[in-house]
């Protein structure tokens, strides 16, 4: 009984958590699904992201202020991941992996801007700063619980990625991910197609890594290390579960986000039955393990037996 009032009372915070990284998710939706480009950036732009906002918090700037900022930033780090992998010839995972590694420094710096120093970790408070979600409020009854402004800020996201993809960047943009020798047939500059995916995926991810700073009331130079994974996982699993459900553009974006949600109830209930934290990292690998492995499972063993029964009724 006490396990199951502690679960209960542990989801509110799971589904807000899995709500801003099902934001962030869906930027690894952007590049591994529709550009189709192994993007190792996003463990940098998160913690940009939440450098960033906190920095311009602290600083006075206002919160909407300090989320654009945040935005912008990450986009920029996806753009200096796209010079490398199109304008310099290197390979995008490569790509990804320098960026990444020079956003340590560069998140160091950013939050040492104004503090005397860089510093691994900077907390915000929501009693001395106006922040826009807190986990503080996450039981509570009204327009500050954070489920409601993460819930709103889910759904403009996908809103305005939907109306994206359907102009005629948006699909020249899912044209360069579905085949770039085509596209280019078409006329389409794949080369700024994949820069401008790039941007989008890890300003998205920057702005995930804001609002969790300001969730969790600090940010910290190590809060993007397995990103990707969560991200992954996060696509992963809302796959496997809405694919035969979800098949318009926006609803997948959606099933990222409900993956998100998912995996982080699935965190929660391992927690609580008395897993250690050092064994996470751990749990999510073999969680996306495993549902990277359903729909080949699914393919390999499942469909033969149903083509089997389907030839053997059509012989009788």
């Amino acid at each position: 009984m006490d396990f199951l009032v502690s679960l209960l009372n542990s989801m509110p915070g799971a589904i807000a958590q899995g709500m801003i990284w099902g934001v962030m998710a869906i930027g690894v939706y952007i590049t591994y699904r529709i550009l189709d480009v192994a993007d190792l950036t996003v463990d940098g732009s998160l913690g940009t992201g939440g450098a960033v906002c906190v920095i311009m918090t602290i600083n006075g700037a206002p919160i909407w202020l300090a989320l654009l900022c945040a935005i912008i930033a990450g986009m920029l780090a996806g753009f200096v991941t796209g010079f490398f992998h199109t304008f310099c010839g290197i390979p995008a995972i490569l790509a990804g992996i320098l960026t990444q590694l020079a956003l340590y420094s560069v998140n160091l710096r950013i939050m040492g801007f104004g503090t005397g120093g860089g510093k691994a970790n900077l907390p915000v408070s929501v009693d001395k700063y106006d922040l826009l979600v807190s986990a503080r409020y996450v039981r509570a009854a009204g327009l500050n619980n954070p489920l409601i402004v993460l819930a709103i800020v889910c759904v403009v996201v996908i809103v305005l990625l939907y109306w994206f993809f359907g102009t005629e960047m948006g699909c020249s943009l899912r044209a360069t991910g579905a085949n770039q020798n085509m596209a280019r047939a078409q006329g389409i500059n794949t080369n700024v197609a994949k820069v401008l995916g790039l941007m989008i995926s890890n300003g998205l991810v920057a702005l995930a890594g804001a609002l969790l700073s300001q969730y969790q009331g600090f940010s910290d130079i190590n809060m993007g290390r397995g990103a990707i994974v969560i991200g992954l996982a996060a696509v992963i699993i809302g796959e496997v579960i809405f694919d035969k459900v979800f098949h318009n553009f926006g609803l997948k974006l959606l099933a990222a986000i409900f993956g998100a949600i998912i995996y982080y109830i699935v965190i929660q209930f391992v927690l609580r039955m008395g897993l250690s934290t050092d064994d996470l990292k751990l749990l999510t690998a073999l969680v996306v393990a495993l549902f990277l492995a359903v729909p080949y499972l699914k393919s390999k063993h499942f469909s033969g037996k149903a083509k089997s029964v389907k030839g053997g009724a059509g012989n009788a």
